[in-house]
């Protein structure tokens, strides 16, 4: 059956209509305070309930991690950390992910839940750090081997591998979410920082069209293929990013001194991170999106 001119144009006309009703992503940004007298709070992890990790400066100056789950806040101290504790990542399960300077002055890695620390070290590894973690308890980082050369890792159950970007140098494997898919950063030939999504197999890069020379660093995906991270405009600042469905959105702080790092997302499209304002000092900032 032949189809009409006109029935074509209005087919055509309806496809049109429809890409440009599609609205544009808004973000809406609200402080994160650990306490009213914290110093400095940094937001760097949220799961789907919403708790956020990361970490806090109290009014003396000492660090603590923390998780803030609604108005709750767990302030939690590593007895092995010479200075202080701090989560990057938080699973559903309420495990977070983190690191701290060992009393050795090496890095040391970390989960926590219910109270309790596991390390994680990567074999035969001078120090190591562990900054994201997903629902399956599968931990990224990275790890200083014993020629102080850096490489990314990721461990499943005891098992670790090593993650290396052929041709770049100082590899890190930042943030994992359920699918096994891992945000990898690492430093290139001319300098400047370029990012993946690695699913095991192969690289797919991850490049902020508004990045200057320094590059685009990859934090976190969630698991609907969503991407938060940061970039270096051509002034050189960070820039807060969101990758959405093959689009790149700035995620920028309005109160920020033209500096806001994008860190943390879930599935809902929540993203936590830091600013700097004009007064100086880091702030946490969780941004909900309409």
């Amino acid at each position: 059956m032949k189809r009409s001119m006109l029935g074509v144009l209005l087919v055509l006309t309806f496809v049109a209509v429809g890409i440009a009703a599609a609205p544009p992503l808004t973000f809406t940004f609200s402080d994160v305070h650990a306490t009213k007298t914290a110093q400095e709070t940094d937001t760097y992890g949220v799961n789907n309930a919403g708790a956020i990790a990361g970490d806090y400066i109290d009014s003396a100056g000492i660090q603590h991690a923390m998780v803030i789950a609604g108005k709750k806040l767990t302030t939690v101290d590593n007895k092995k950390c010479l200075t202080g504790t701090a989560f990057y990542a938080i699973n559903s399960a309420g495990t977070a992910a983190g690191w701290c300077t060992g009393t050795s002055g090496n890095a040391i890695a970390f989960t926590w839940s219910k109270g309790k620390f596991t390390t994680i070290a990567y074999p035969k590894a001078t120090q190591t750090e562990a900054t994201g973690i997903n629902d399956k308890g599968h931990v990224v980082g990275l790890y200083f081997d014993s020629a102080s050369v850096q490489h990314g890792f990721v461990k499943k159950g005891s098992k670790y591998t090593t993650i290396d970007i052929k041709g770049d140098t100082s590899t890190d494997a930042y943030g994992i979410n359920n699918a096994d898919d891992i945000c990898v950063y690492a430093i290139n030939t001319a300098g400047g920082y370029s990012s993946f999504l690695y699913n095991g197999k192969t690289f797919k890069p991850i490049s902020d069209p508004n990045a200057g020379g320094t590059g685009t660093v990859a934090h976190a995906p969630n698991n609907k293929g969503d991407i938060a991270g940061t970039y270096f405009d051509t002034n050189g600042a960070a820039q807060g990013f969101l990758l959405h469905k093959g689009k790149y959105y700035d995620v920028k702080d309005p109160k920020a001194n033209n500096s806001t790092r994008n860190d943390g997302i879930n599935d809902k499209l929540e993203m936590v991170g830091r600013y700097t304002p004009t007064a100086g000092g880091n702030f946490g900032y969780k941004a909900t999106t309409k």
